[in-house]
C-alpha cells in the first residue's frame, strides 16, 4: 500500500507539472521512486510499484492521455524501455539488499560465536577455579577426619567460604547482565542511608581486601537518598571488587560520597597504575578485559556497573588521577531528604 501510494502521489504531482518539465522527465521521475521502493520494500510490492508506474505514465503522460493506445514508434519503444529498466532496477536494487542483509546476518553470527568463546573462557577458569577448591577441601576434609588438627580444618573451611563466595559473585553477575539485556531492570526506589550501605558493602568485601586499604570517612552531613538500595550496593561491590583485582598489594582504595542538587555522587578511586588511555573507551563493554593484566574475571563488573547506573538515569565517568590511579564518579538522579540542610556547592 505504501509503495503504491507513493507511485500515485508522484504521478499527481507529475500530472500539473507536466506542462513545464514534459512528459519524457516524469518517467525518470516515476523511476526515482520505483528505486526508492526498492530499497525500502520487498520484491512483490517493488515489481507492484514498477508496473503500476508504467501504467500510469502511458495512460496519463504519453499522448494520446487517458488512454493506453502509444501513437509513435519512438513513444512504445521508450514505454517498454521503461517497463524493462524499472524492473531490472527492482530485482537489482533488491538483490544488492539480500546480499547485503546475508553478510549482516554473517557479522552477526561471527560475533556471538566471538561472544559465546569469550563466556565460555571467562567461566571455564572463574566457575571451575572455585569449583575445584571446594571439592578439593571437601575431599580432604572426608578422608583425614582425624588427622587435620582444628587449625587445618579452619583453614579448608575458610577456602570452601572464599570459592563459595567468588561463585556466587559470578552468577550474580551473569544474572545481573541477562536482567540488563532483558530490559527487566526496572529500580526500586526507597529511602536509603548511603554511608551505612557503603560501610556494608566494604564488609562483605574485608576477605577479598585482606591485602588492600579501604578508605572511608562517613559524610555526616548527608541527607537520605531515595533510590534503589540494591543496585547501588551491586554499583559498588563491583567497583571495589575491580579496584582490589587490578591494582598491586597494598594499595589504597577510597570511597568519598557527596550531593549536589538532585544527585547523589559516588567517588571510588585507587592509587593503582590506572587506564591504559587506548582502552578507557572499552572497558564497560560486555566480557571486556584489559590486555595484559593477570588472568581472572569475566571482564562484567564494569558492564554491570554502567547498565545499573543508567537504569536509574545516572553517569559513570572514569579518569585517571595525574598522581596515578583510576576514578570512577557515579553520579545518580534522585530524591533528598529534606529533614537536611542542602548546600547547593
Amino acid at each position: 500500500m505504501i509503495s503504491v501510494l507513493l507511485v500515485v502521489l508522484t504521478a499527481v504531482l507529475c500530472f500539473f507539472l507536466v506542462g513545464f518539465i514534459g512528459y519524457r522527465a516524469v518517467a525518470l521521475i516515476l523511476l526515482l521512486v520505483v528505486s526508492l521502493n526498492a530499497i525500502l520494500f520487498d520484491i512483490f510490492p517493488v515489481m507492484l510499484s514498477a508496473l503500476l508506474s508504467a501504467l500510469i505514465w502511458n495512460f496519463f503522460f504519453i499522448p494520446p492521455i487517458f488512454t493506453l493506445h502509444i501513437s509513435t514508434a519512438e513513444d512504445g519503444l521508450m514505454f517498454l524501455m521503461y517497463f524493462a529498466i524499472a524492473s531490472i532496477n527492482a530485482v537489482l536494487t533488491y538483490k544488492i539488499r539480500e546480499v547485503e542483509r546475508k553478510e549482516r546476518d554473517e557479522e552477526e553470527k561471527v560475533k556471538a560465536i566471538k561472544l559465546y568463546n569469550t563466556l565460555l573462557n571467562s567461566l571455564s577458569h572463574e566457575l571451575r577455579t572455585p569449583i575445584s577448591t571446594i571439592i578439593g577441601a571437601i575431599d580432604t576434609i572426608k578422608d583425614n577426619q582425624t588427622k587435620l588438627s582444628d587449625s587445618n580444618r579452619y583453614e579448608l573451611y575458610s577456602e570452601i567460604e572464599i570459592a563459595g563466595l567468588r561463585l556466587n559473585r559470578q552468577v550474580e553477575n551473569l544474572l545481573s547482565m541477562s536482567r540488563l539485556e532483558a530490559g527487566f531492570i526496572q529500580p526500586k526506589k526507597d529511602w536509603c542511608d548511603l554511608n551505612e550501605l557503603v560501610f556494608t558493602v566494604i564488609k562483605d568485601n574485608k576477605e577479598a581486601a585482606t591485602y588492600h586499604k579501604i578508605e572511608f570517612m562517613p559524610n555526616e552531613k548527608l541527607p537520605l537518598f531515595k533510590l534503589d538500595r540494591g543496585l547501588v550496593a551491586q554499583i559498588l561491590h563491583n567497583l571495589i571488587h575491580n579496584a582490589i583485582q587490578h591494582t598491586p598489594r597494598n594499595s589504597t582504595i577510597r570511597i568519598d560520597l557527596e550531593y549536589k542538587e538532585a544527585h547523589c555522587i559516588i567517588h571510588i578511586s585507587d592509587n593503582g597504575k590506572g587506564f591504559p588511555e587506548n582502552e578507557m573507551d572499552f572497558v564497560f563493554d560486555k566480557f571486556y578485559r584489559l590486555h595484559n593484566t593477570a588472568a581472572g574475571g569475566t571482564g562484567l563488573g564494569l558492564s554491570i556497573v554502567k547498565g545499573f547506573t543508567e537504569s536509574m538515569n545516572g553517569n559513570v565517568i572514569l579518569e585517571n588521577l595525574p598522581e596515578g590511579g583510576a576514578k570512577f564518579t557515579i553520579e545518580i538522579p534522585c530524591v533528598i531528604s529534606q529533614n537536611t540542610d542542602i548546600d547547593n556547592e
